[in-house]
């Protein structure tokens, strides 16, 4: 719907759910516009938003609502090993308390190649109350393993300029492993 049609008593854009899609190279202005609204999230260059919407577009998902991207998550799958890593969740302001960020999550590891992974990963400081709320909750959802231990450590690696980087594991179950296991 335009942005310029007003909407009606009955409709509101709370019973609207975004939809999800793969990003395009295209989206990468707008992905990045999103997640410098969505402060404490690192910003990076348009460009790195750019590269993760057209070359690691099977590992990131976008939200839409009327034609404006409202959701983001950025990931990959660690070379070597069995992992799906979440580098960043971003939900804008209209979309806020509509459990879009798992719903995103959901989404992404229900994905062929991503659903192959046994585990998802990302970082998270102590003091994101946000962030380790939804995977909490992610992980209670799906009935995964929640484990954390510091990972990128403040002196050591950022050089005092950034909080500890807590590596945060969800152990994720295919839906053949639930089966062999019912079995």
């Amino acid at each position: 719907m335009p942005k310029d049609i007003l909407q009606t008593e009955t409709e509101s854009p709370r019973t609207c759910q975004p939809r999800l899609r793969k990003p395009n190279a295209t989206d990468g202005a707008e992905i990045w516009e999103l997640v410098k609204a969505c402060e404490p999230l690192d910003r990076n260059s348009m460009y790195a938003n750019l590269i993760q919407a057209d070359h690691f577009r099977d590992t990131c998902v976008v939200a839409e609502l009327d034609g404006e991207i409202v959701g983001w998550i950025s990931g990959h799958l660690i070379p070597g090993d069995d992992a799906f890593f979440v580098w960043q969740v971003a939900v804008g302001e209209a979309a806020r308390g509509m459990g879009l960020g798992k719903k995103m999550l959901k989404a992404l590891i229900a994905r062929d190649g991503i659903s192959d992974a046994s585990v998802l990963k990302t970082t998270i400081t102590k003091d994101n109350a946000a962030s380790w709320g939804l995977f909490r909750s992610f992980a209670r959802d799906i009935g995964g393993e929640l484990t954390d231990e510091p990972h990128f450590e403040k002196e050591a690696h950022f050089d005092g300029a950034h909080d500890t980087e807590h590596m945060v594991s969800i152990t994720l179950e295919s839906d053949a492993k639930v089966l062999k296991r019912a079995a």
